[in-house]
């Protein structure tokens, strides 16, 4: 009796691993493609579920996750096209790009940053600082 529970459940913990694994390698093929600009590697989107799901999962592998929101009601909406500026602390941009969606992820150095992000002519300033080890998630909502 004891092996039939021990089999029964070996099995279960088997078939969840499996649908875990399946569930991350799908999210992983959802993600848009990586790209470079400089020294910097990062990724944009999120337009349709899958793909927001995809980096959302992802995000805690990057050291910088930027989200970019309007405020709206009855609850808020997601932003794409967001032109975004990541300037260091020495003064130099090191990431310059326009958002494909919603998200941006990006791998860039532990130190402190001014993230400018624009949409529509309006502009907002963040001053983050980003340590090893501990991604930071910034919403930026207008």
């Amino acid at each position: 009796m004891k092996r039939t529970k021990l089999t029964v459940m070996s099995a279960l913990v088997a078939v969840n691993m499996l649908s875990l694994g399946s569930a991350f390698a799908m999210s992983s093929d959802s993600l848009p493609p990586m790209k470079t600009q400089g020294s910097i590697s990062y990724l944009t989107g999120g337009v349709g579920k899958d793909e927001a799901e995809a980096i959302k999962l992802a995000a805690p592998k990057y050291p910088l996750s930027l989200e970019f929101v309007q405020h709206a009601k009855p609850k808020n909406e997601f932003l794409a096209n967001v032109d975004v500026t990541i300037v260091d602390q020495a003064g130099a941009t090191v990431l310059k790009t326009v958002s494909d969606g919603p998200f941006l992820l990006a791998k860039v150095p532990h130190g402190r940053y001014t993230v400018m992000a624009e949409v529509n002519g309006k502009t907002k300033t963040m001053h983050t600082t980003v340590a090893a080890h501990n991604p930071k998630h910034l919403v930026v909502v207008w």
